[in-house]
């Protein structure tokens, strides 16, 4: 059982590093807010079973923004949220941009990939989903 803990944790680490890739969704309710052909990279400076701190930067939206997981969310069961094509482990986290703050959604896949996901409602919404690939 040990061993098993281990090796997720492990795994989960070997997520640092540069990461970017392209906005994907055809739906038009989860293309809003961020021209269709933005580029999304992403930068885990550190991640565990415990959070995920970094910088995201998104074209024409946020540019190098410091993202940190909610420890509220890591110690809730939000912590073991999932959803199609079941990611190991989903982070919840904020950005400052210059429109207003954007809630930033960071699951990682067991085949090494990554899914961001940045959204706002109100005056100003956004919705972009984005898969990244090792840089």
């Amino acid at each position: 059982m040990v061993l098993l803990a281990l090796a997720a944790c492990n795994d989960l680490r070997d997520f640092q590093g540069e990461w970017s890739g392209s906005r994907i969704g055809e739906n038009p309710v989860v293309r809003v807010g961020i021209a269709d052909t933005a580029q999304c990279s992403l930068t885990i400076d550190d991640v565990d079973k415990h959070g995920l701190r970094g910088h995201l930067t998104v074209d024409s939206l946020v540019t190098d923004a410091e993202i940190v997981s909610a420890e509220g969310a890591e110690a809730d069961a939000l912590a073991s949220m999932t959803f199609a094509g079941s990611p190991m482990r989903v982070y919840l986290a904020f950005a400052d941009a210059p429109d207003g703050p954007l809630t930033v959604l960071v699951a990682l896949f067991q085949n090494r990939r990554i899914e961001v996901r940045v959204l706002r409602g109100g005056g100003a919404p956004v919705y972009g989903i984005f898969a990244l690939n090792e840089s």
